[in-house]
């Protein structure tokens, strides 16, 4: 498949369709192609922002379920949240409302492979997503 065929996330090697802001990742890629979404230098660097973000939101905002990270990640005004939390807690073999451990390596690994794969459609690329997961 041609890279211009790809999902945006994917082309932009951001798995979680993370918008531009100030916040400066590792690997970002600025300025990018992209006008809406970050671009990263490669997948496994996207795939970290993911991690950083749900662990700021965890420490900082007390989010501590799938159901409750999913809604602010992808609140109801642009998406069909409810689907979305489904789509992750099934995926990561986790229910939406029972607490997570955010520093449990394999529990994360699923919930930002589920969220990867209701972004862009497609399963996510394991070894970037736990390359991801190294590079916190």
């Amino acid at each position: 498949m041609k890279k211009n065929e790809l999902p945006r996330g994917l082309r932009n090697n951001n798995p979680g369709n993370i918008r531009i802001n100030n916040d400066l990742f590792q690997g970002e890629v600025r300025p990018g192609k992209d006008k809406s979404f970050k671009e990263f230098k490669t997948m496994a660097h996207g795939y970290r922002a993911i991690f950083k973000i749900l662990r700021s939101y965890y420490n900082n905002y007390h989010l501590d379920t799938i159901r409750k990270m999913i809604t602010r990640w992808a609140p109801p005004k642009e998406n069909h949240t409810e689907k979305y939390i489904k789509a992750v807690s099934d995926y990561a073999g986790i229910p939406a409302d029972d607490p997570i451990n955010i520093n449990d390596r394999e529990q994360m690994i699923r919930i930002v492979a589920g969220m990867s794969r209701v972004e862009n459609g497609r399963e996510a690329n394991m070894p970037d997503v736990i390359t991801g997961w190294d590079l916190i």
